[in-house]
């Protein structure tokens, strides 16, 4: 795998949103909305109507994609059924749509319930941390949505992903995970696909730093790369502060994830990632 790290080829994708278009051929930031009262960084909690604007000013300041979660899936958070979640994501995507009718939402849910409704009320991506492990409908459910689907790596649920953080080799063991989930959405009929190696999620710090070093290597799977590393506990466990605290620290850690091929970093603060990359693809052109 030594040989993937030696040069990074950032794959040219055009997604297929429901007969729209989206050419992803530069790194995007997607823009956090967390509709729950328990997210970990108390600044991305809001209702719907806080919502709209947060989503405004995130598109004011560059953000290609709003992704919009109505369920907690910190660790130990508590699990909160379809139907809830229904409640809370499609009347936001609905107002935003209103107000934005051209931006692109991803709807941030493992329910194949939650993806339907979210997408037939305007999303146009489904983003699902368990890539159907949560729930065994999902993967044809989005092959029927014809949209593009991003498939995160974790062990078990959130609720007991801590006792799964063990690995014999981590890195290969997320590449093989992809692998197999790579051939079975194929099969299913899924076209356009996104993989996320799941920052935080069944993972220690050691091992969140162990796949961020070595991030080149999932390159080889020829698949955009997601980077969700805004304000986790990685960040401010290692500098001695809390989620509030950790903007400059998160800064620091998508730069070396996009020198390192990622393709979409996931973040709170849009403006921030947005200077991250414009600051990285420069020094990276020069090479």
């Amino acid at each position: 795998m030594d040989e993937a790290k030696n040069s990074i080829k950032r794959p040219i994708a055009t997604w297929n949103c429901r007969g729209r278009l989206i050419t992803v051929d530069k790194p995007l930031v997607m823009g956090i909305l967390n509709l729950t009262p328990d997210s970990f960084y108390k600044g991305s909690r809001m209702d719907s109507v806080s919502v709209v604007e947060r989503a405004g000013t995130m598109l004011a300041e560059g953000a290609d994609i709003l992704d919009i979660g109505g369920q907690s899936t910190r660790p130990g958070s508590e699990v909160i059924e379809s139907g809830e979640e229904l409640q809370r994501v499609v009347p936001a995507i609905e107002a935003i749509l209103r107000i934005y009718p051209r931006a692109v939402i991803s709807i941030d849910t493992y329910y194949h319930q939650v993806a339907i409704a979210a997408i037939n009320a305007g999303a146009l991506i489904v983003n699902d941390i368990s890539a159907g492990e949560l729930d065994p409908e999902m993967i044809s459910t989005v092959a029927d949505l014809r949209v593009p689907y991003i498939m995160m790596h974790m062990k078990g649920s959130p609720q007991t992903m801590w006792s799964e953080a063990s690995y014999d080799d981590l890195v290969r063991e997320v590449m093989d995970y992809f692998i197999l989930k790579k051939a079975a959405c194929r099969l299913a009929g899924i076209r356009d696909l996104v993989i996320d190696p799941g920052f935080g999620f069944a993972k220690t710090i050691e091992h969140n730093l162990n796949l961020l070093k070595e991030l080149p290597v999932f390159k080889m799977l020829d698949l955009p790369l997601m980077v969700g590393l805004s304000r986790k506990s990685t960040v401010y466990k290692l500098l001695d502060t809390d989620a509030d605290h950790a903007l400059n620290g998160t800064t620091v850690l998508n730069t070396v994830a996009l020198m390192n091929g990622a393709d979409i970093l996931r973040v709170h603060n849009v403006r921030e990632a947005k200077e991250v990359i414009v600051l990285t693809q420069k020094l990276m052109q020069l090479e």
